[in-house]
């Protein structure tokens, strides 16, 4: 099989018809097939083979498609970093994936150099934007490459990309998601309804490298025209939703609630949109039915993980139409198990619950991934018996719709990204003034879920919060950094002598239905 393939149909389909808008740059299908060709061809003929990794990071922007695509015309491992993680991590990734070329963006160069430097990787630096003694142009690597078709055969069990996430210590992992897990995806995608076809026009919001990006497959194989939004603002959305006649698009819950609080969304004309689809953290009831009531029964919700590379569970826009008129229980839910997915909610032993029972939820099918790179250990945590273990509570209801409650493990999920516990307090530790420190999740109107720092100080010392929400910034990305601290006396610990984590999150959820926003 080789994913590149799609594309290079496409551009014989509908060569001149309009694939890809970034900004003031444009692509037709075949424009965007040769540019795929020929950075696939130079990659190749630089000895690049499967295996080797690419990684790359760079803020939105249109050449990110077409690396995606050259790689998998080539065969090569796709390697995104977060365009918001720090010199550290980027550090970390090109020490721990094989990466034998990191392209970048202006904006990051400075960073992705310190990184090559710093892990001592034997990796080319490649920019997107400028180039001069010390890195390679990507326009040049460009021209060093052919037209002609690109379709190195590989199968499904080859590793396609590594979707970076951070683990239960706060370092970055890497789930190995394949070529067979990147197809299952596309085929969920084309499965759908509404589902991307020629006439439709697609806005990517988020950074295409992760989740706004998981459809982009699907679209170029189906003829979609597909908008991206170099960087997220409010006022970018409406404007390019109205302009272009978007009718299909993708918001994690902060993005939605930023969009439903703009003072003047009623004066935008949004009614192209058919299909605006909600993921990547969970949602309040009431923010689904704000946006029913905002945008009309146009309005469906996903869950997916890293680990099961597409949406696993989802609630169409008719159910959840349904639920606002008649089923509010069913707003709570994140759906129920989509096409070839099978999910199951199971206790401690691995046995399935019976309905309404809260346990582990548990995720099989052809787009679950099997291991993560180079890591055994916590491979054998996460992937048992065939099944992905989530981490996720949950209960299920009669007719299958999920219900998660809480989190195994100490993760918080803020705008769409994963934060460790841990990680937030090993920097607060740093400071003198800290003798204990409790991270939890508390929720947050904006962003589903802020970081909250609660602190126990050593006598005789008083930092102020703002010094150390900037203490924490200084050493963390700063999307990790505590939005908020509270000082106590003394944190509870459990019978173990440990700090009680739970009963320290519990303050702040008392009176919620779930335990996560």
């Amino acid at each position: 099989m080789n994913l590149g393939a799609y594309l290079t149909r496409s551009a014989r389909y509908r060569p001149d018809e309009p694939a890809l808008v970034c900004g003031e740059q444009s692509w037709t299908f075949r424009q965007l097939e040769q540019d795929a060709n020929r950075l696939a061809s130079a990659l190749v003929a630089r000895g690049l083979r499967p295996g080797d990794a690419v990684a790359s990071v760079a803020w939105n922007r249109g050449e990110l498609l077409v690396v995606e695509f050259a790689l998998y015309k080539a065969g090569l491992l796709r390697a995104p970093v977060n365009a918001r993680l720090g010199r550290s991590e980027i550090t970390h990734i090109l020490g721990y994936a094989p990466v034998r070329v990191l392209v970048f963006d202006a904006a990051h160069r400075e960073d992705a150099l310190a990184a090559i430097t710093a892990s001592g990787a034997d990796c080319a630096a490649v920019q997107f934007d400028g180039a001069d003694s010390e890195v390679l142009s990507y326009a040049d690597l460009l021209a060093e490459g052919t037209v002609e078709p690109v379709s190195v055969e590989m199968r499904a069990e080859d590793p396609a990309v590594l979707n970076f996430s951070s683990g239960s210590t706060g370092a970055l992992k890497a789930a190995t998601q394949t070529f067979g897990n990147r197809l299952a995806n596309m085929r969920k995608q084309l499965m759908g309804e509404p589902r991307p076809r020629p006439d439709t026009r697609y806005l990517a919001c988020g950074p295409i490298t992760h989740a706004s990006g998981m459809a982009l497959l699907a679209c170029v194989f189906a003829g979609t025209t597909i908008h991206v939004l170099p960087t997220w603002n409010v006022d970018a959305f409406l404007a390019t939703v109205e302009r272009e006649r978007i009718n299909s698009t993708f918001l994690v819950p902060a993005m939605l609630s930023m969009v439903l609080a703009h003072p003047e969304l009623a004066e935008h004309d949004l009614s192209s949109l058919t299909d605006l689809r909600v993921g990547g953290a969970p949602i309040s009831p009431q923010r689904l039915r704000q946006a029913v009531e905002a945008f009309g029964p146009v309005v469906g919700q996903g869950y997916g993980t890293a680990e099961t590379t597409s949406v696993v569970a989802g609630l169409t826009s008719a159910e959840i139409a349904r639920a606002v008129a008649a089923d509010p229980e069913l707003l709570a839910s994140c759906g129920r198990a989509v096409y070839d997915s099978e999910i199951r909610v199971v206790d401690e032993q691995g046995r399935e619950l019976p309905p309404r029972e809260v346990g582990e939820m548990i995720v099989r099918g052809p787009d679950c991934v099997t291991e993560y790179w180079n890591d055994p250990e916590l491979s054998a945590q996460t992937f048992r018996n065939g099944w992905v273990h989530t981490g996720d509570l949950a209960w299920m209801r009669e007719d299958g719709y999920l219900f998660i409650v809480d989190r195994i493990k100490d993760m918080i999920i803020s705008g769409g990204f994963n934060i460790y516990s841990t990680e937030v307090e090993a920097a607060l530790y740093e400071h003198p003034a800290v003798f204990e420190a409790c991270v939890v999740g508390v929720p947050d109107e904006q962003w589903g879920e802020a970081v909250k720092a609660v602190v126990a100080l050593h006598p005789g010392d008083a930092p102020t919060e703002t010094e150390l929400i900037e203490f924490c910034a200084e050493r963390l990305d700063r999307l990790k950094k505590p939005r908020s601290v509270d000082f106590v006396p003394v944190l509870p610990h459990n019978r173990n002598g440990k700090v009680d984590r739970k009963a320290v999150r519990e303050t702040y959820w008392a009176g919620a239905d779930r335990r996560v926003n």
